[in-house]
């Protein structure tokens, strides 16, 4: 059995900006990561628990353009941003490789959740409007809690509860030690975008890039601009209140928009 071929995860959050920092480090020369970005292995429907790690493997290589690099140089991974959400797919990350290097992006919680009922809108997933959908996310996730369907409401309608970051993040550390887990926050990837990724680059233990990189915007042309509730960000703020105060004690991570 060979040693597992993928090393790091950007592994949450979603609408955090993996997209962009995927992006960025597809740029390093000894990085890489699947041409789909998300590759979807270990929240898969069809995960089989008995899988070993060479199995595993087995699914990310079509994945990966022209298949697994063999230079002892290159470092794969992959950037599945609901890896961190659920604790069967962190268990699952951790027994196919305990020495698997996490970067978690964390977002405001309220702007991540209108963020993410503006893409399942636009995909064609949500029809309620968003204030509806906040109320009844309670009863649409009830009793698909480990349902991992490609239209579970786990994955279209958990607005609210991938916000919950404190829950994640102590599945998270529990499975691996601190030095594993990079936290990172949103708004310093939008606004240091160079800095945050060389901050990534050293935590993957990689020279720095030779050059500097030009950025893109993130978060740009998502929700800004729409109408919305003047009682609703209030309402959201309030909800996370008691979360970004823990999140803020017991991870050092104070979150804004």
């Amino acid at each position: 059995m060979s040693a597992p071929r993928i090393g790091f995860m950007i592994g949450g959050v979603q609408k955090g900006g993996t997209t962009a920092l995927a992006q960025y480090l597809g740029r390093h020369p000894q990085l890489r990561l699947p041409a789909c970005k998300e590759a979807h292995v270990f929240d898969a429907p069809d995960f089989d628990e008995r899988w070993t790690a060479d199995a595993i493997d087995a699914r990310f290589e079509p994945l990966f353009p022209g298949g697994f690099d063999i230079d002892s140089g290159i470092l794969h991974g992959d950037a599945t941003p609901i890896s961190i959400f659920h604790p069967a797919f962190v268990r699952r990350i951790a027994r196919y490789n305990p020495g698997m290097r996490w970067i978690v992006l964390l977002r405001d919680p309220v702007e991540r959740a209108i963020s993410q009922y503006y893409m399942e809108r636009g995909r064609g997933d949500e029809w309620l409007p968003l204030p509806l959908a906040l109320l009844a996310e309670r009863w649409r996730l009830k009793g698909h809690e480990h349902d991992f369907g490609h239209g579970s409401p786990l994955r279209h309608h958990s607005y609210l509860a991938r916000g919950r970051y404190i829950t994640q993040l102590d599945v998270l550390t529990a499975a691996f030690p601190p030095s594993q887990v990079l936290l990172l926050r949103s708004r310093d990837l939008r606004e240091f975008p160079q800095q945050t990724v060389e901050q990534v680059v050293d935590f993957l233990q990689l020279p720095p890039l030779r050059t500097s990189q030009t950025h893109g915007t993130v978060f740009a042309g998502e929700w800004q601009g729409r109408w919305l509730p003047n009682a609703l960000r209030p309402w959201l703020g309030l909800l996370y209140r008691g979360e970004l105060e823990a999140l803020r004690a017991r991870y050092g991570i104070t979150l804004a928009p």
